[in-house]
């Protein structure tokens, strides 16, 4: 019998997994048998057809490994330091190879002897002798077995639990697991459309294709369906927005473009104007704004803010922006504070470490209307926090913050316009599928004085001429940023910021002053280091990558990333935005291990500074789930589908969702039912479904 929604079967009543190894599934996140079912291979292994001897460095092949079948006519078995080394020759109608063994418990010392048929599968070397295979796959056959290959699903394991362990589990139980599919998202004139396989012979393709196309069509069809389900929950989250005409319309004066222009001590980019426009149309709708700011590092996105709230504060509304730390927090208050002086719109902070009587000034002046704007972090959030009128709430880097922290403070508003802004450049396909139901802006110009930062990738073994470069820019009256990956040392072998403060401080710049910022720190610690490094009081700060956005030191021309083969190159980019924000000439110098071959995808980096160009090239390298920025936890929200790799797909799943939300907006239709159940498990969804 299937097991119930209130009582799933765990994945230690299949068979097959025992008590050694059902926490070791555990860990990989398989919890229950159908968490197993939508666990799906990474890639296939093609076993199928042997290679001729002859062929097997000249075979053309998609895997870097190939097959081969023969029978022995030698082996060679010895031990070294611990190592199994075997050695065995084969031979087929074509020729020999020798298949090789190398390793610490290959358990395959004495298992071979002249005359026994042998298939294997492994990497191909060439050599004087001819082909040598290292082994990653064996089988010995029988004298008159016939060969009878099979495709090979691999999973993502772990060090403990190896695909070929997940494999069998799941071919001991496939068809209890296939008992586990519940209602398919798909609805079966659309899959027969596009001639997808049910859904359950979809699942047995995935997980026990009789070749690599089916496998291929299998993964196609639950890609499909889970874009589907991501394009229609956009697109009801979008027409619940336009179906609500309770925001504030704010007038747009004439002239008052031109008169924040007069005020400022620069004019604005077309860009910047632009956006502006963009943002003040929004604004003067009666539906609630909602749209996401993009702009490369120093492109200016605080001033088209300040524009915002000047346009609210006409209308007598206040606004409210939420940045992810203090350090932020703080500049946004300084660079808007000069902003919005002329127009006479007053400000408050509102921070954790602000003392009791001057938080409760600031709360006192916002609930009575008497401050139009507070700036501030978390602290925005706690219910003592009050406005007399909130109509505008912009929130700052806004990926690091969830779902409900964003709901929370426009909750302090009625139906408040919003303005989400990031510093990332997020690529087009990313922006175009998770951020479906957000209308976009970009900032693609720099504003003039801003200098292109040069950018150099060096290897380990030359660090000690960077740091040089570093004193010979604090000799002219610079500073310097130094960044490492981790905090402390641990076994990662990665630079930490501790370590490298250290050394630094006693070796190699010991006649400088350094400082050290990192999250382990208390925020007054912090403050205090970014205080001394900001007054220049500190030649070289030592960092995590605390400091990769919103800390801007113009007087620091120089960036040392550390490691910098563990950063996605998007947030390179980020760091590298530290630098180069006044017309001084600046560098960036991104430092990698000498047994790490990151030329090519560093040098990526060193031949253009345009945010939105690495963005995309950090995509295509990387993917989704790792692209930093927006998944910048690493993590995919998609189960099986890549949006960077499979964007073809998505965007025809798009067009479908748009055609079903036109004919059945409130998907009540029979047909519909399995698409419904799918975004009625999404719980920021079920209250919109149950409302329409």
């Amino acid at each position: 019998m299937p097991a119930s929604a209130s009582d799933p079967l765990g994945i230690g009543e299949l068979a097959g997994v025992g008590g050694k190894s059902e926490p070791l599934f555990r860990d990989l996140g398989i919890v229950t048998a159908k968490d197993l079912l939508d666990y799906f291979p990474f890639r296939y292994e093609d076993l199928r057809e042997p290679t001729p001897a002859a062929g097997l460095l000249t075979a053309e092949s998609n895997e870097s490994e190939v097959n081969a079948l023969g029978r022995i006519v030698s082996v060679r078995e010895r031990r070294a330091r611990g190592l199994e080394i075997v050695e065995v020759t084969a031979r087929d109608q074509s020729g020999t190879f020798v298949a090789k063994w190398i390793g610490r418990h290959r358990y395959v010392i004495g298992r071979f002897h002249e005359g026994m048929r042998i298939f294997v599968r492994g990497r191909p070397e060439r050599s004087l002798a001819g082909p040598i295979i290292s082994v990653s796959h064996y089988r010995i056959l029988g004298e008159t077995e016939r060969y009878c290959g099979e495709i090979v699903p691999v999973y993502r394991a772990s060090k403990f639990l190896p695909s070929r362990k997940i494999a069998v589990v799941v071919r001991k139980n496939l068809d209890r697991l296939l008992e586990l599919v519940g209602v398919d998202a798909l609805p079966l004139a659309l899959a027969s459309e596009f001639g997808f396989a049910p859904v359950i012979e979809a699942y047995r393709g995935v997980h026990a294709p009789a070749d690599p196309e089916e496998a291929r069509l299998a993964r196609e069809r639950f890609v499909f369906a889970e874009f589907l389900v991501m394009a229609v929950a956009a697109l009801l989250r979008r027409a619940e927005r336009e179906r609500h005409h309770d925001a504030a319309v704010l007038r747009v004066p004439d002239g008052l473009l031109a008169d924040f222009e007069r005020e400022l001590p620069f004019a604005l980019t077309c860009a910047q104007r632009r956006v502006v426009e963009e943002i003040w149309r929004d604004m003067s709708r009666d539906v609630p704004m909602n749209r996401l700011l993009q702009g490369d590092v120093g492109s200016g996105k605080t001033l088209v803010a300040g524009a915002a709230v000047v346009l609210a504060a006409r209308n007598g509304f206040q606004s409210a922006l939420m940045a992810p730390t203090e350090i932020l927090a703080a500049q946004h208050l300084e660079r808007l504070t000069s902003v919005l002086v002329p127009f006479r719109i007053a400000i408050e902070p509102v921070l954790g470490a602000q003392g009791a009587r001057a938080r409760q000034n600031s709360l006192d002046r916002l609930a009575s209307g008497e401050a139009l704007l507070a700036v501030g972090t978390h602290a925005l959030l706690t219910q003592d926090v009050e406005f007399k009128r909130l109509g505008l709430v912009i929130i700052d880097e806004q990926h690091r913050f969830g779902v409900r922290h964003r709901a929370l403070l426009r909750a302090k508003g009625a139906s408040p316009h919003t303005l989400h802004m990031t510093a990332t450049p997020i690529p087009r396909t990313l922006a175009q599928s998770q951020y479906a139901d957000l209308d976009e802006s970009r900032i693609d110009e720099l504003p003039p004085g801003r200098t292109d930062i040069r950018t150099f990738a060096v290897r380990q073994t030359r660090v000690a001429r960077v740091y040089d470069f570093v004193r010979q820019i604090v000799a002219k009256g610079g500073q310097a940023f130094v960044v490492a990956p981790t905090i402390d040392e641990g076994e990662s072998g990665a630079a930490s910021a501790n370590a490298v403060y250290e050394e630094l401080t006693r070796d190699v710049f010991s006649d400088l002053r350094l400082a050290l910022v990192h999250g382990r720190l208390s925020t007054k610690e912090k403050d205090e280091a970014m205080r001394r490094f900001s007054k220049g009081d500190a030649h070289v700060l030592v960092a995590t990558t605390v400091v990769e956005v919103g800390v801007d030191v113009p007087n620091a021309s120089v960036m040392v990333v550390l490691d910098a083969h563990r950063y996605g190159l998007a947030q390179l980019h980020q760091l590298r935005g530290r630098v180069g924000r006044s017309a001084a000439e600046s560098y960036c110098i991104l430092v990698y291990p000498d047994d790490r071959d990151e030329s090519d995808r560093l040098s990526i980096l060193t031949q253009t500074n345009d945010g939105f160009a690495i963005a995309e090239a950090d995509l295509e390298l990387r993917g989704a789930g790792e692209f930093a920025g927006t998944a910048q936890s690493g993590k995919s929200e998609f189960r099986f589908g890549d949006i960077a790799r499979d964007f073809a797909i998505y965007s025809q799943a798009r067009r479908v969702a748009e055609s079903i939300m036109k004919r059945d907006p409130a998907l009540r239709s029979r047909e519909h039912a399995g698409l419904r159940a799918a975004l009625e498990a999404m719980p920021s969804l079920r209250e919109l479904l149950a409302s329409s």
